[in-house]
């Protein structure tokens, strides 16, 4: 790996003022939405992702960009009253240093997006490791930070397979770890870091379910499901793969799913992945109602495919008795990243708000889509309790330093019982 971190650059990046550093994001913002449709372009070439997904998915980069250079001047500390007199109390930022941002294909410019500019704007170095699937849709992104004017060694762009991840999981000068990809590698990552005393944020996935219930409005629950389903063949990390219906309307909505999902096409590639675990959840008794954007009745909550993320263009079906059963249904898996509720009782939807344990609850809505200015991450298995996006990702890439100032000119002890 051909990569030598610029001390130089991070020092006289910390030094820049949080203000100047926002004007490079804000250019990086003007120049995004200039080459927006050729960036789209490039994302579609490369990962086969649909125009119109592709330029969305460069917009939200660019709605990152702008909004995250709004905190070059809203990197808000505390002052506090001191228990002492003629002394001040205060908290400030700081950057971590280096942070290795190692990211997915499936969003080659988005979640990218979601690391780098946040770690900028905050004063962190950046060393960016994609998918070597997202390469060019890398090299295209990186060449905007250039054109924008960031200096050189602020943004390291790195590219090869898992080996060259683990290197720069493992470089001493990395202090920060930003991790998007599957569960085991990102337990790999989470263990490496704990060996060698750095932080890590990981995003690893979802198993994602909509639940319908009995007074839902079925029109709006099926438009919702589809899409969260199958739409990007279901290769998102917020991705619906469960749908929990009441029994009193779960023939309706199956019968109303199945005519959907049979016109539509998918990525066959990411069908077949997802093939043997179709096979053994009929083997274990479901049924498969169509082929292509799949759809399983018949599954129970435990079982395998009702757990496992796939990944690919499969949802299964689970009939419910209750909202209590549903939201049982909904926790017990390994991953807690997004899920959603249909309900015309306002009741039944806050209750389901304050008990669904994700990271992202939606009402009257699918599972995927999310908004820059709030924070995007999961529960469980799905991450460690950091969060990208919103004012959370200033928690992610920043360390708190606590000052005190005595001004009293005499020695004042504290902490002693007076």
């Amino acid at each position: 790996m051909q990569f030598r971190p610029h001390s130089a650059a991070q020092h006289s990046w910390r030094a820049t003022p949080a203000p100047r550093r926002a004007e490079f994001l804000y250019r990086v913002g003007e120049i995004l939405r200039d080459k927006k449709r050729d960036l789209a372009a490039i994302i579609t070439g490369e990962i086969g992702k649909p125009a119109t997904e592709a330029a969305g998915e460069v917009q939200e980069a660019i709605d990152m960009a702008y909004y995250m250079a709004g905190e070059g001047r809203r990197q808000f500390g505390h002052t506090v009253p001191s228990e002492l007199p003629d002394k001040w109390a205060m908290s400030v930022r700081e950057p971590v240093g280096l942070v290795a941002a190692i990211t997915a294909w499936n969003f080659p410019i988005a979640v990218p997006s979601w690391k780098i500019l946040p770690a900028l704007v905050l004063g962190n170095t950046v060393v960016w490791k994609p998918s070597e699937r997202a390469e060019r849709c890398a090299a295209a992104f990186a060449q905007v930070f250039r054109d924008a004017g960031l200096p050189i060694g602020v943004l390291e762009l790195v590219t090869g397979d898992g080996r060259v991840g683990e290197m720069l999981v493992r470089h001493p000068d990395v202090r920060l770890v930003s991790f998007t990809g599957s569960r085991e590698n990102g337990r790999r990552v989470a263990v490496a870091c704990a060996e060698l005393g750095k932080r890590c944020a990981l995003e690893l996935g979802g198993k994602n379910a909509v639940i319908v219930l009995d007074d839902a409005d079925l029109e709006l629950a099926v438009d919702g499901i589809i899409w969260s389903a199958f739409g990007t063949s279901g290769q998102r990390c917020t991705s619906c793969s469960r749908v929990v219906v009441h029994k009193a309307i779960r023939q309706a909505l199956t019968q109303a799913l199945v005519e959907r999902a049979k016109e539509l096409s998918v990525d066959e590639a990411a069908l077949k992945r997802c093939e043997p675990a179709i096979l053994d959840a009929i083997k274990a008794g479901a049924r498969r109602l169509t082929t292509g954007a799949t759809l399983l009745d018949n599954v129970t909550a435990q079982m395998p495919i009702a757990q496992e993320e796939l990944f690919g263009p499969v949802c299964v079906i689970i009939e419910v008795g209750s909202l209590e059963e549903a939201i049982t249904v909904n926790n017990n898996v390994p991953y807690g990243l997004s899920s959603s509720i249909y309900t015309q009782d306002v009741s039944r939807a806050f209750t389901a708000a304050r008990e669904l344990s994700s990271g992202i609850v939606y009402v009257n809505a699918g599972t995927t889509g999310s908004e820059v200015q709030l924070p995007f991450g999961g529960v469980r298995s799905t991450g460690n309790g950091w969060r990208e996006a919103g004012q959370a990702a200033l928690d992610t890439f920043s360390e708190w330093k606590t000052i005190y100032v005595d001004y009293s000119g005499r020695l004042q002890r504290a902490q002693i019982d007076r």
